[in-house]
């Protein structure tokens, strides 16, 4: 079996718990910008503005943060058959989880389960207080901002709000990383999507996995440094990859009864 979507697939039918873990080469087929890519938004914006430390002290960088905020809210992205596939394995009984890096909220868009998704740098769709961490809606928090409340406090205790997503500087929430490393531990498959790999702690968990004794696929649309470590690797659009795969499980998968 030479061809890695075969060998994927027949890893897929294989497996009792698979993982997938998601980056940003997956929100990118949705339309949404690489950070880090030239026309991103680190090309426009000094990252600086980003770390907690800058946010907390400085009102003018808090106002650039929720402008970036409001692009990626009001552009209204969807999900894209990548995001479909990975809900079909859900659908299968295969998916322990998603783990992903993303903060755009599209693996909820998309139908998985609420208790399947694990977002390990938080996400858009909310606003967080940075004192008594209450959380609401971020559309809310921005509909104050246009009008007219430039920067915007908790209502509750008088702390500042940000988006409930993790900036620099800022801790990885302990919990999300405690269930990501257990669910890594405990797969069979992990396979990871549209992910570089070079953003740490969150690239450690398919060494984890892999580890463990999972096995490890790695679809990307570039080379990564785990490239030799996986047992199947594929180099091209995620989409289009997890669809074909997908589409394979689907027609090769038992009937119930």
């Amino acid at each position: 079996m030479d061809d890695p979507i075969d060998q994927v697939v027949q890893l897929i039918l294989e497996a009792g718990k698979v993982v997938v873990f998601t980056g940003a080469g997956v929100s990118t087929e949705s339309g949404i910008p690489d950070f880090r890519s030239p026309g991103g938004i680190w090309s426009r914006y000094d990252p600086e503005d980003f770390t907690i430390q800058r946010f907390v002290a400085d009102k003018e960088a808090r106002k650039r943060n929720w402008q970036v905020r409001r692009e990626l809210v009001s552009a209204n992205y969807q999900p894209n058959p990548a995001h479909y596939a990975i809900v079909e394995l859900e659908k299968l009984g295969k998916l322990s989880c998603v783990i992903t890096q993303n903060i755009d909220g599209l693996h909820h868009t998309a139908g998985n389960s609420e208790e399947n998704i694990i977002e390990l740098h938080g996400t858009i769709k909310f606003s967080k207080c940075l004192e008594c961490d209450d959380r609401l809606p971020l559309v809310d928090v921005l509909k104050r901002i246009e009008e007219g409340e430039e920067d915007p406090h908790c209502r509750k205790c008088g702390g500042l709000l940000k988006a409930a997503t993790v900036s620099f500087g800022e801790a990885m929430p302990q919990d999300k990383m405690y269930q990501a490393e257990r669910h890594s531990r405990e797969c069979d498959l992990f396979i990871v999507i549209g992910s570089s790999l070079v953003v740490y702690p969150a690239a450690s968990m398919p060494l984890i996995a892999k580890r463990a004794g999972a096995k490890l696929v790695i679809i990307n649309y570039t080379p990564t440094e785990m490239d030799s470590r996986a047992d199947v690797v594929v180099h091209a659009k995620a989409g289009e990859v997890m669809g074909a795969i997908l589409e394979k499980v689907k027609q090769k998968r038992p009937s119930a009864g």
